[in-house]
């Protein structure tokens, strides 16, 4: 089987979806892989590193696409609404299709690109489960995106994070505050703990208490009824108003008095919840920075601009995009073991592509195939209205 990785187009995307290092891996497997020249230049690969570990590379994105039975992206349509589109001509039946499509907030696009023919995984979809823990493409690109917040804070905090003691005097440690406590927000705790602050973490998923715990955080428990908050798939389920206007009226202190608040919560295809207002942030510390990774999907703070940062008299809010992207060689790195991971359970004793529709990761992630929207939440999002009865 071909496997063609191409140059991602996303505007300023730098991670590839394959690196030099899992080319013999999935040779051994009886797969050639093909690589649009410069693929993996703007991640620290080289053409010449992909040539050196048996890859082929092509210099027409044309070519690559007619080439490969499986074509694996970064950013496929989808989560590239723009460029994305000018793949579409390239593709059609007996081509598979693996990246992040966020079909869950572009399911027109999941029906665009179902259209061509082609069978398509989104990697953000792959099951939390034991089974799909190789394949996570979102868990490992949180990873780095919890770490790179921290980096951020950091950077752009007028102190330092440890406490230190000089002959000068003592340096009290900084406090962060991490709202979400998901795989960003544990990394982010876990971080803010080896840098040497007193790091508290809240989420409205009680049972999460023990791993902050475990990375160096402090657990805050809030007066509030938190039974049945997660779903069952690692996230926190979508809150009323009023239990998140309550939420928000007892994490205000903890808000205030940090000098660092990383927020990461979102809730799989919706707008991220807004757990940090307006109002909160009056009487922070001047000077202190709230990093919202939660940016792309709306932000969970209620002065978050994407892509912009807002100061107010004492915080400045940062709204970052693509955080992963910034740390792109080992992103790639891990987003390379996710693809090959999930190509090796995608294939058969052939050595081609088999879908067994009845198996959980394989339905979990397929969107596309034989020309329909094939999963059921997308599908979902794509039907008609019923119409009300008169």
């Amino acid at each position: 089987m071909k496997i063609a990785i191409v140059k991602e187009n996303f505007h300023g995307e730098c991670r590839v979806a394959m690196v030099p290092g899992e080319v013999p891996r999935l040779a051994k497997k009886g797969h050639e892989v093909l690589v649009e020249s410069g693929a993996g230049t703007a991640a620290g690969y080289p053409d010449a590193a992909y040539a050196g570990k048996g890859a082929r590379v092509l210099t027409s994105r044309a070519e690559v696409f007619a080439a490969g039975d499986v074509i694996a992206q970064v950013r496929g349509l989808g989560a590239n609404p723009e460029a994305g589109t000018a793949d579409l001509a390239h593709l059609s039946a007996g081509k598979t299709i693996l990246g992040f499509l966020d079909p869950l907030a572009s399911p027109q696009q999941a029906a665009i690109l179902a259209a061509t023919g082609a069978s398509a995984f989104a990697m953000e979809l792959v099951p939390r489960i034991t089974r799909a823990q190789s394949m996570d493409a979102l868990s490992s690109q949180a990873n780095l995106a919890g770490y790179k917040s921290v980096l951020i804070a950091a950077s752009r905090l007028g102190r330092i994070l440890p406490m230190m003691m000089t002959a000068a005097g003592t340096v009290s440690a900084a406090r962060v505050f991490v709202i979400g406590v998901g795989v960003a927000g544990l990394q982010a705790i876990a971080t803010a703990k080896r840098l040497g602050a007193i790091v508290h973490a809240y989420d409205v998923r009680p049972e999460v208490k023990d791993q902050v715990k475990s990375v160096g955080g402090e657990f805050i428990e809030l007066d509030l009824a938190t039974e049945g908050a997660g779903d069952g798939g690692g996230y926190a389920k979508e809150q009323s108003e009023s239990f998140l206007a309550r939420q928000r009226e007892l994490m205000a202190e903890y808000v205030r008095g940090a000098d660092i608040v990383i927020t990461t919560a979102a809730v799989p295809g919706q707008r991220a919840p807004v757990l940090v207002t307006a109002s909160m942030i009056e009487g922070t510390k001047p000077g202190s920075i709230l990093i919202d990774l939660a940016a792309e999907t709306g932000g969970n703070c209620e002065l978050t601009r994407v892509g912009e940062d807002v100061v107010t008299e004492g915080m400045t809010i940062v709204g970052p995009t693509n955080v992963a992207s910034t740390l792109p060689y080992h992103a790639s790195q891990l987003y390379a073991r996710n693809i090959s991971a999930l190509i090796n359970h995608l294939t058969g004793e052939d050595g081609k592509i088999l879908l067994k529709l009845d198996d959980e990761i394989t339905a979990g992630c397929l969107v596309c195939h034989e020309g329909k929207v094939v999963h059921p939440r997308v599908a979902d999002l794509l039907a008609p209205p019923a119409k009300e009865n008169s």
